[in-house]
């Protein structure tokens, strides 16, 4: 009873270990991108962020100083 109850736990641990991202259809590629006079000035390296991490970015206000614009991108 002992071996079957580890090796359910085992199993149901590595299951929850090695879930991706994709398969809870929470995550999205995003980057940050840098406008000056409303041109793209620069675009940073695109990324997957996954669960509170694409939360926080989503929620996170553009930072505007001048004619300068930075704000996270998200497809």
């Amino acid at each position: 009873m002992n071996r079957k109850f580890l090796l359910g736990t085992t199993f149901v641990f590595m299951t929850w270990a090695f879930t991706s991202c994709e398969a809870l259809n929470s995550c999205k590629i995003c980057r940050q991108v840098t406008y000056v006079n409303e041109q793209v000035s620069h675009e940073g390296p695109e990324s997957e962020y996954c669960d509170a991490k694409l939360i926080a970015i989503e929620s996170t206000k553009d930072v505007v100083s001048g004619n300068t614009r930075i704000s996270w991108e998200c497809r």
